[in-house]
């Protein structure tokens, strides 16, 4: 390798540009070949070591967890599913509850694994019940996030002083489980932009460290959804990382995030279903190159069937394939010293710091969600990209590129697939998720 590299004389980014305007032949080189992104982030065409900043990115674990996502609706069925997905390669357990369940038969038997419990619901004395069951039995990390109910729902699960004071008193009567989540997916599938997606995540976070709800020395769970922007969704979880430290560091405390990371629904179709799996296997990389602890893969079909064994196989086993066979498993600095992944970093981090600095400076996440000023913003940010989506400079293959005209899908719909309206009094308006194609495949659906 020395010898092929001192065959080539070093050449300087000054010499590069030089060259490409040569190629160019008179036409304008910022015109052609500068892009500018729905972040204001410029692309150019080439990234060099005379020119690029790179951040300290901290370490993260070796390994990538391949974690299973299950909705518990039957306990005696997601405990079944869950022991046999732990034969098939995956190494975590996510529970996803709404509401309160029959823990002692959801449990049985898996106490040998990491399991994640996500409580979509405020039942103090239930919880401790779960807290008290499973201590010294089972490797669980419950997690809760009354933020995330806030920003989707509209509404407190109570109130909003209830509700902190809910929290506060298993934070106080429980010094060693994981209490606060943070999920950010919503943010991302309503239509915010990466720079947006790491503020509106840093300013959640904020809220709960304000109310000192995360401890020194402990582990938070943070999810995140990625979409295809391959490089940029790399960028994302580094960039976070990144600046989770510096804001934890001004509490003068030491707190390991632990990022999972899913699938994006808003880029996901009805129609030409199987790309679904191309974009979900992107998606994966990236998150596995950016440095999530946690992946869970979202089926194919997730958008449009009802929880089955096919779609949840195809999923697991695009992350093996990732894990196992391709080789990232172990290879968590991927992405160091890339010119173009490093320089993305540092102008993601940079921009959303300086966002996150203009909330806290106008009152934080909750005042600005509850003054609107947040939804506003992801809106902005969602109609641009559907007016990309619309006009075809966002491609979506299948659907609004090459789209197969003679698919049906009508007579295969378990689920609606579309944005549900359900009004309700609300104390904000709540952040809705919405997909890309909607609206083109409603017209087609209407058609067949």
């Amino acid at each position: 390798m020395e010898k092929i590299f001192s065959e080539f004389n070093p050449v300087t980014a000054k010499a590069w540009k030089q060259k490409i305007q040569v190629d160019l032949k008179g036409a304008d080189y910022n015109k052609t070949l500068l892009a500018q992104t729905n972040e204001g982030i410029i692309i150019k065409p080439f990234y060099h070591s005379d020119a690029y900043k790179k951040l300290e990115i901290p370490r993260v674990a070796e390994e990538t967890e391949i974690c299973q996502t299950i909705f518990v609706d039957n306990e005696k069925k997601a405990n079944g599913i869950a022991k046999e997905v732990l034969q098939k390669g995956a190494t975590t357990i996510r529970f996803i509850a709404t509401k309160t369940f029959d823990y002692k038969t959801l449990l049985n038997g898996i106490n040998a694994v990491k399991i994640i419990l996500v409580c979509d619901f405020l039942e103090v004395d239930f919880i401790q019940e779960v807290i008290s069951f499973s201590k010294g039995k089972y490797n669980i990390k419950l997690v809760i996030d009354i933020i995330n109910n806030f920003t989707k729902t509209g509404n407190w699960y109570d109130t909003e002083s209830e509700d902190f004071k809910k929290i506060k008193r298993l934070i106080n009567k429980n010094k060693s489980e994981t209490f606060i989540g943070v999920n950010t997916s919503l943010y991302q599938n309503a239509g915010a932009n990466i720079v947006q997606q790491i503020t509106y995540t840093l300013a959640h976070i904020n809220e709960y460290l304000n109310e000192s709800f995360i401890k020194d020395k402990t582990e938070i769970h943070i999810t995140f959804s990625v979409g295809s922007n391959y490089f940029f969704e790399i960028a994302k979880i580094r960039a976070f990382r990144y600046l989770f430290q510096k804001l934890v560091k001004e509490y003068k405390i030491s707190v390991q995030p632990k990022i999972i990371v899913e699938p994006t629904k808003r880029n996901k179709t009805i129609y030409d279903y199987n790309v679904n799996m191309l974009r979900t296997t992107t998606e994966c990389m990236s998150a596995i190159i950016g440095g999530a602890d946690i992946v869970s893969n979202m089926a194919y079909d997730v958008i449009y069937h009802k929880s089955n064994e096919f779609g949840a196989r195809i999923a697991r086993n695009q992350l093996l394939v990732l894990t196992e066979e391709s080789y990232f498993k172990n290879n968590k600095e991927i992405a160091k010293g890339s010119y173009y992944i490093e320089q993305l970093t540092y102008e993601i981090a940079e921009k959303s710091l300086e966002l996150f600095k203009g909330i806290e400076k106008n009152g934080g996440f909750l005042k600005q969600l509850k003054e609107g000023t947040i939804q506003r913003k992801i809106e902005e940010s969602a109609k641009k990209e559907q007016e990309q989506f619309d006009n075809g400079t966002l491609v979506l293959l299948g659907t609004n590129k090459y789209p197969n005209k003679k698919d049906k899908m009508k007579s295969d719909l378990e689920l609606y697939p579309f944005v549900k309206t359900k009004p309700r009094k609300t104390i904000i308006r709540p952040i809705i998720t919405k997909r890309l194609a909607e609206k083109v495949e409603q017209e087609r659906l209407n058609l067949e």
